[in-house]
């Protein structure tokens, strides 16, 4: 269906956000500033309810600036789960939407003009961010309000250690609610790369489970007439991002052994220690090994430079020529149903882990509460309930018999006015009537029980179940850094990995010799690593304690 097409990819991209490191049981409670001192956050007039419905006795009104996705509706308050979770709350919320490609300019405008409204959902904001405006007090520390108001969430923070961390800030305060993966649901946490099973069937290879065993399946596919069209036009291996395959191959090679959220550092398992991994040996070797798919016309030569037109790339994908993918899933992007999800493979070394694995934290900055806001509790409240089991399902599945229907076994799927409407409407149009979650980076949670995209379907927990054993022994989330670091790792981190991400598409496709490789790793020194691996350090040492 084209709507969960769009789904997947849109969950798929947003799950790349930041988390940040030092875990602290310190902080103020609500409207709490920058020096320490509180702000009187609450007015007379409100009563807060410690359980249930409502979760004030007197009417709340309240202005939210949000992120838009492209398809959700252009009033959010004419969708059936806003309005109703009014009615529940006693709280009217007037969303203020803009969309998601120009959300992130307006929002800081904002923050800076001090025009800003009392919370903001879908926030978008990065540990910078966090720091940045809860240093500054427009953000409210929400430690002593998360465990008086926000039980869901506390039950998570407490049963999940590392996500309590990763929504820390250095100075022990959480600034916000985040977008959290389940932990236990590995297929929406895991990048994907699919091969043809008919083909290796019709090849008589057994699924590879090697580098160079893969390398001999591309070989094949480039020079058999699989589809039977009479042309040689199979692609060996494609996908939308070139760095999305070099993600893939890291763990392989035996880097990037903590997780998606850090592609250039690591820990060396040789002596414990963070690593710079594009300067590394093991790095260099994975360069040549795709250099050598590259060269040999294994890698689609449209993934180039960096990302295509992803509507010409779905649709050659549909007619099924490639061999391989690298995207979250051929079953709903391109209708493909020949597809396994590929086994982690061992490298030239013997390495062999699931490098692309997304921490919990997949965005800790999605839900803020400015110190405009009059009600912080209600507000804390408000989006707790979002964290449970019940408030989950009503966020992304809607309302019992109207647009989901629950089975005998208890499960429950949407109705056939969202799969197969009548009046022709997509999946995603027949939904973001009643619900606003397509699109990704929400606050809350992503749970396999209510969460009806391509990472649910069969194929992806399949896929799941065939890398469990090789993922990496520890995931960091994103680390956050001091506003005296901020600064400082923000201009060298900018200018090194920009150069990497060139130099490395370089290597790949030929566009620099291996011969330059020494003076590769020399640039990076000149450009100031000793410094950027200090500041790295530091917000580690953070992250452990």
């Amino acid at each position: 269906m084209k709507g969960i097409q769009w789904t997947s990819v849109l969950l798929t991209a947003v799950v790349t956000g930041g988390m940040l490191a030092g875990c602290s049981d310190g902080g103020s409670g609500s409207g709490g500033t920058a020096d320490g001192k509180d702000k009187d956050t609450k007015t007379a007039e409100t009563s807060v309810s410690a359980t249930g419905f409502p979760i004030v006795k007197d009417p709340v009104s309240m202005t939210f600036m949000a992120a838009k996705a492209p398809t959700t509706a252009n009033n959010w308050n004419e969708t059936m789960l806003w309005q109703e979770y009014a009615k529940m709350t006693n709280m009217q919320i007037n969303f203020q939407l803009t969309p998601f490609d120009a959300f992130t300019e307006k929002r800081n405008l904002a923050l800076a003009s001090g025009d800003y409204p009392d919370a903001i959902f879908l926030a978008r904001m990065t540990t910078s961010d966090l720091v940045k405006y809860g240093g500054q007090g427009t953000l409210i520390k929400l430690n002593d309000l998360i465990d008086k108001y926000a039980p869901n969430l506390k039950k998570i923070l407490e049963q999940y250690p590392d996500i309590k961390k990763g929504i820390t800030m250095p100075d022990g305060n959480i600034y916000s609610f985040p977008n959290l993966l389940a932990p236990e649901f590995t297929s929406v946490r895991m990048g994907k790369l699919w091969i043809r099973k008919d083909w290796l069937e019709a090849l008589n290879m057994p699924e590879p489970k090697t580098t160079e065993e893969f390398y001999n399946y591309l070989k094949a596919v480039k020079t058999t007439d699989l589809n039977k069209n009479g042309k040689a036009d199979e692609i060996p291996l494609g996908g939308t991002k070139l760095v999305d395959v070099v993600a893939q191959f890291k763990g392989y090679f035996g880097v990037m052994n903590r997780g998606a959220n850090h592609p250039y550092v690591d820990l060396d398992p040789a002596g414990n220690k963070l690593r710079f991994i594009p300067t590394d040996d093991r790095y260099k070797e994975m360069l040549q090994y795709l250099n050598k798919l590259y060269s040999e016309g294994l890698i689609d030569k449209d993934i180039l430079p960096n990302e295509k037109d992803q509507n010409k790339f779905f649709a050659k994908g549909a007619e099924g020529v490639y061999g391989a993918l690298k995207i979250s899933s051929p079953f709903t992007l391109m209708k493909q149903t020949n597809y396994i999800g590929l086994q982690t493979l061992q490298g030239p070394r013997g390495d062999k882990v699931y490098s692309e694995f997304r921490p919990a934290v997949s965005g800790p900055g999605a839900f803020v509460i400015t110190d405009k806001n009059k009600n912080p509790e209600a507000t804390v409240r408000w989006m707790d309930y979002f964290y449970s089991e019940e408030g989950n399902k009503m966020f992304f599945m809607g309302f019992k018999d109207k647009s989901y229907v629950e089975k005998p076994d208890g499960s429950v799927e949407y109705t056939d006015e969202i799969l197969k409407n009548p009046q022709g409407l997509t999946f995603e149009q027949a939904l973001v009537k009643y619900v606003t979650w397509p699109g990704g980076g929400y606050p809350g949670i992503v749970r396999q029980k209510y969460f009806k995209g391509a990472e649910s379907l069969p194929e992806s927990l399949d896929a799941a179940k065939k890398i469990e054993a090789s993922l990496p022994k520890e995931v960091w989330p994103s680390f956050s850094y001091t506003d005296a670091e901020n600064e400082r790792m923000i201009a060298l981190s900018t200018d090194i990995q920009a150069y990497v991400d060139e130099m490395t598409a370089k290597f790949i496709t030929g566009g620099a010799p291996f011969s330059d490789w020494d003076k590769f790793v020399a640039t990076i020194k000149k450009m100031g690593i000793d410094d950027y691996m200090k500041l790295y350090q530091a917000a580690y040492e953070r992250y452990k304690k």
